[in-house]
């Protein structure tokens, strides 16, 4: 599905407005998951990917097809397993007999080739297969036997996982995990939720939810959150809170020099500031403040820290250590 028609002018109040229809709608359907739809919205609004980590069972699936659903994107599912190849992924070239006797490779397109994809338990299939999305995530192409294909405009990457301790998973590779935006970790619902989830799930209620959004607007609203104004500061303060990751350097905290092999990524500080532009607008403010930039840190930087031995033999994980180093890392640099 390509949108080639004129794009909509988009103004503040037309953001916000489209915003919260997107989040209402999915509220009809999701239960006490408002963090986590926020949060894939802003990777959809930064025109990126997003990685949901759950235990099986909390609806990531079902979140990520009623999204595509309000925003009328064309819909494809991709269910990872360990005997899935690439060419299932992206497609293959087939040998095609014209009624003349003539033959030819035609390219038959992969479940890839739409605007929203759900890989589904991705960390079920193995490197290889994994990395069969990493083209397509980075370049929106995918490439068979030399021939470049163009995949279609809006194109989202929503991937599930089960964590690592489960049986049967891969850890993806570090590049492929670098192309996510976000990495969002759901959590176990509440008595209360998973009260509510079964009322609405082992009854008679059908929640059908209203198309509101399309890849015309969605596209306008993201070159208008990129005009979003940040401050000098918090741009330093994110530069500063980037190199203190790398355990080399000489701002690291002694957490980053016990727990950390290799620090995040100049595109996890691309993705904290783009994060922190849509989650102002969101908020209803016209620029960036300290409390966006907070508050899109974790998902942005999490999936980007490559622990050492120490983390997995003292059970430290990503959060703790970010947790930390943002509790000890001032606002403001030294004046020395």
């Amino acid at each position: 599905m390509e949108y080639v028609a004129e794009q909509p002018r988009i103004d503040v109040e037309t953001f916000r407005a489209t915003a919260a229809a997107i989040e209402n709608e999915v509220g009809r359907v999701m239960v006490a998951q408002n963090q986590i739809v926020r949060h894939v919205l802003i990777c959809i609004l930064a025109n990126g990917h997003a990685l949901i980590e759950g235990v099986p069972g909390l609806g990531k699936t079902r979140m990520v097809r009623t999204l595509a659903n309000v925003l009328d994107l064309e819909f494809s599912r991709i269910q990872f397993t360990p005997d899935l190849m690439p060419a299932d992924i992206t497609g293959t070239n087939i040998l095609i007999e014209d009624e003349r006797g003539h033959r030819s490779f035609d390219f038959q397109r992969g479940p890839v080739f739409a605007n929203f994809v759900l890989a589904d338990e991705i960390n079920r299939a193995t490197p290889k297969t994994q990395a069969a999305l990493l083209e397509a995530m980075q370049d929106r192409t995918v490439t068979v036997s030399t021939m470049q294909h163009q995949l279609p405009s809006p194109f989202f990457v929503l991937a599930t996982q089960n964590p690592l301790e489960m049986e049967g998973t891969y850890p993806l590779p570090e590049a492929q995990l670098d192309r996510f935006m976000f990495k969002l970790i759901v959590p176990y619902p509440t008595a209360d939720d998973l009260t509510e989830i079964l009322r609405r799930t082992t009854g008679t209620i059908n929640e059908t939810v209203s198309h509101v959004a399309n890849g015309d607007l969605i596209a306008s609203m993201t070159m208008f959150a990129a005009e979003t104004p940040i401050a000098k500061h918090l741009i330093d303060y994110v530069v500063r809170m980037t190199l203190a990751t790398h355990p080399q350097n000489a701002s690291a905290p002694q957490v980053i020099r016990d727990y950390v092999q290799v620090g995040v990524s100049p595109r996890g500080a691309q993705s904290i500031i783009i994060g922190a532009k849509i989650r102002a607008l969101l908020e209803n403010r016209l620029n960036v403040a300290m409390e966006d930039i907070l508050d899109v840190a974790k998902p942005a930087l999490r999936h980007r820290l490559l622990l050492n031995f120490n983390a997995l033999a003292d059970r430290v994980d990503a959060d703790h250590i970010l947790t930390t180093l943002l509790a000890e890392l001032p606002e403001s640099a030294m004046v020395v």
